[in-house]
C-alpha cells in the first residue's frame, strides 16, 4: 500500500509520519499521534466535533485529507492549556456548565477560540452566529454562549492566552 511522508506540528510538538494518502485529518491526530480530545462526529463537516485550529484558522478535521495539512500547524483541544493552567474558554465552558455531554465541547472550543480572536467582544448573538458550524445534541446552547461570553470577559480583565 502507497505511503507518503507529511509534517505536522501539532500542539507546538512536530511530527515527521507516513500515511496512506487518503487519510483524513481527524484519523491521523487520533490514531497515529493519540490526540485523541478531537472527536469524530458526523464525518461529513456539519457537526464540528472535529474541529481544530490549522495554521489559526478553525477546519474539520474530518473533510480534510492529512496531506492537505502537510507542513501545517495544528492545535487541538489538548494544546489550549498551557503551564497546566486552563485556557479562559476551557474555565468558561466548566464554570457555566457549558460541558454537558462533552461530545462537542472540543469542536466548540477550537471555534470558540477562532471566534474571540476575530471578535474579542462579541454580542450573545455574535457568540451563536460564530459557533453555527459546531452542532451540540444536548440543545443546551444556552451553557454553551454563556462559556464564551464568560471567556471574552476574562480576557478583557486581563485573564491569560490573548
Amino acid at each position: 500500500m502507497r505511503r507518503e511522508d507529511v509534517s505536522l506540528t501539532v500542539n507546538g510538538n512536530e511530527h515527521e509520519i507516513s500515511i496512506e494518502p487518503s487519510r483524513l485529518l481527524v484519523h491521523t491526530l487520533r490514531g497515529e499521534l493519540g490526540y485523541t480530545g478531537t472527536n469524530i462526529g458526523c464525518e461529513s463537516g456539519v457537526c464540528g466535533a472535529c474541529t481544530v485550529l490549522m495554521d489559526g484558522k478553525p477546519v474539520k478535521s474530518c473533510t480534510l485529507l492529512t496531506m492537505q495539512a502537510d507542513g501545517a500547524e495544528i492545535e487541538t483541544v489538548e494544546g489550549l492549556k498551557t503551564n497546566g493552567e486552563l485556557h479562559p474558554i476551557q474555565e468558561g465552558f466548566s464554570q457555566e456548565h457549558g460541558l454537558q455531554c462533552g461530545y462537542c465541547t472540543p469542536g466548540m472550543m477550537m471555534t470558540a477560540v477562532d471566534l474571540l480572536k476575530q471578535n474579542p467582544d462579541p454580542t450573545r448573538e455574535e457568540i451563536r452566529d460564530g459557533l453555527e458550524g459546531n452542532l451540540c445534541r444536548c440543545t443546551g446552547y444556552q451553557n454553551i454562549v454563556n462559556a464564551v461570553e464568560s471567556a471574552a470577559e476574562k480576557m478583557h480583565s486581563g485573564g491569560s492566552h490573548e
